[in-house]
């Protein structure tokens, strides 16, 4: 796993975390106004959702290149 991974990964489960905190009824962000936690909250797992899912897929023409690379070696089906 590279570093990206990991960082990605562990955001990931932040954020994950953070949202069953509140629905759990918790206040994960210490501090803060109940709403405003939540609106963090779904940003935060928002963007590390999208930032993860981006990451791990072949979107751009780049990626899409790469995973033609990689059938082509049968590195990946």
């Amino acid at each position: 796993m590279d570093r990206g991974t990991l960082i990605r990964t562990i955001v990931l489960v932040l954020a994950l975390i953070n949202q069953f905190l509140i629905a759990a009824g918790k206040n994960p962000i210490p501090g803060s106004q109940e709403l405003w936690g939540e609106i963090l909250s779904l940003l935060f797992t928002a963007f590390a959702s999208i930032w993860a899912w981006f990451k791990n897929n072949y979107i751009t023409e780049r990626g899409r290149q790469q995973k033609e690379v990689l059938q082509a070696n049968h590195l990946i089906k």
